[in-house]
């Protein structure tokens, strides 16, 4: 992991991990958030939930998602992410829906890719 900094006051114990050296995130709207949730089952890697966006976080190779998305997901490539402490399930704050563990931090771009589409919809997603 690189190395974290502190992150704002209302991120309680979560620190920053700069995105793009061992994972890029993928922030999805919560609503369509949830459905990829859903889609992917046993597939999901570790899943950050940020109430304060109102968006999820799911972590890929770097790399992995250039140019694909759809309107309610970003890529982040550069920037960091606030991980909340390992196991922490419910707020206040970021926490996980999906905690990380020893194998399963990453999820699968190609599955990640076609609930992505199924959620936003075909016409909405990129390539």
């Amino acid at each position: 992991m690189p190395t974290p900094a502190v992150c704002p006051a209302q991120a309680v114990d979560c620190v920053l991990h700069a995105a793009g050296i061992n994972w890029d995130a993928i922030r999805v709207e919560h609503t369509i958030g949830l459905s990829v949730m859903r889609s992917l089952g046993s597939r999901c890697g570790a899943v950050v939930d940020d109430p304060y966006e109102r968006v999820l976080y799911w972590f890929v190779p770097v790399g992995a998602a250039n140019g694909w998305g759809c309107t309610s997901t970003r890529i982040l490539s550069r920037g960091a992410v606030a991980l909340p402490p390992p196991r922490r399930v419910v707020g206040p704050g970021p926490h996980w829906r999906v905690c990380p563990g020893d194998n399963n931090w990453i999820t699968t771009p190609e599955p990640l890719k076609a609930a992505l589409q199924e959620a936003c919809g075909e016409a909405a997603m990129r390539s």
